[in-house]
């Protein structure tokens, strides 16, 4: 079964120590350590396809007409914004180059939605996704569901995930994700 990583939220306005969003998943990130895991996950898994899905909104916020909750936040801080250091995906990401593919058009929760991802991973015949980022509430629950009722084979990188809190996030990964996906650390994933 060819599998593919799924990289959600890593970018500078929730990761950068001036991040607009970073308050959101400090705590969280702090002590699952997930920048730090992610990097050795990408750095020690090189025959794997790595997807980025960065959230990116216009100048203007016109995609978002009627926000609520956390999209509402983001177009009052006006985090994410095309053309910004925000907007733009962490250096330790970044520094892997095109190891990763960048598939662009999310605009909400789910990175699915309004991005060729589904086509994409059907191009390259992936079954299995394995999901990394942030936020385990919002876009890791949204995006790994929609994978799990498309037919894809989920798997939650339970260290390469953070929440709004630690709670959140051990909540998501100990109680929720199990109803539709495999929770693992990307230490005990056999790739």
């Amino acid at each position: 079964m060819k599998k593919a990583i799924i990289l959600i939220g890593y970018q500078n306005d929730y990761f950068a120590k001036d991040g607009i969003l970073r308050s959101v998943v400090e705590e969280s990130s702090k002590i699952t350590d997930i920048i730090r895991n992610t990097v050795n996950l990408i750095a020690n898994t090189n025959h794997i396809p790595i997807i980025s899905t960065p959230i990116i909104f216009s100048e203007n916020y016109e995609e978002l007409s009627d926000p609520v909750g956390i999209l509402e936040t983001i177009k009052s801080v006006k985090g994410f914004k095309k053309g910004t250091k925000g907007a733009e995906t962490i250096d330790e990401i970044k520094a892997f180059g095109d190891r990763i593919t960048n598939i662009p058009g999310k605009l909400g929760l789910n990175a699915f939605v309004n991005t060729p991802l589904d086509s994409f991973l059907k191009e390259h015949h992936i079954e299995h996704l394995l999901i990394a980022g942030t936020v385990a509430s919002i876009c890791i629950d949204s995006t790994g569901r929609s994978a799990f009722e498309k037919g894809y084979k989920v798997t939650m990188l339970s260290d390469c995930i953070s929440g709004r809190t630690n709670f959140e996030k051990d909540f998501y990964c100990d109680e929720i994700f199990p109803l539709y996906a495999t929770v693992e650390t990307s230490i005990e994933h056999n790739f």
